[in-house]
């Protein structure tokens, strides 16, 4: 690559990290995104998966899919 395809790439990269913590558009979707993900992984810890088979189930579910799924090296 060239010093000024990698300049390019440079300023792209600088401009979208400044964009990114400067905007500030759909963070809370993102927090609260996150805060569900915590509160369903806290009680899948706390609670045993005879209390809630239907959500050991599903994980069981995701854990096979993504056991089967290609791995994307090639």
């Amino acid at each position: 690559m060239t010093a000024l395809g990698l300049e390019t790439m440079h300023k792209l990269a600088d401009r979208f990290a400044r964009r990114l913590v400067r905007e500030t558009d759909g963070q809370d979707l993102i927090e609260y995104a996150l805060l569900v993900g915590f509160v369903t992984i806290a009680a899948w810890a706390f609670f045993p998966a005879d209390i809630f088979p239907s959500a050991s189930t599903i994980f069981e579910k995701i854990t096979n899919v993504l056991a089967q799924a290609p791995t994307g090296a090639s």
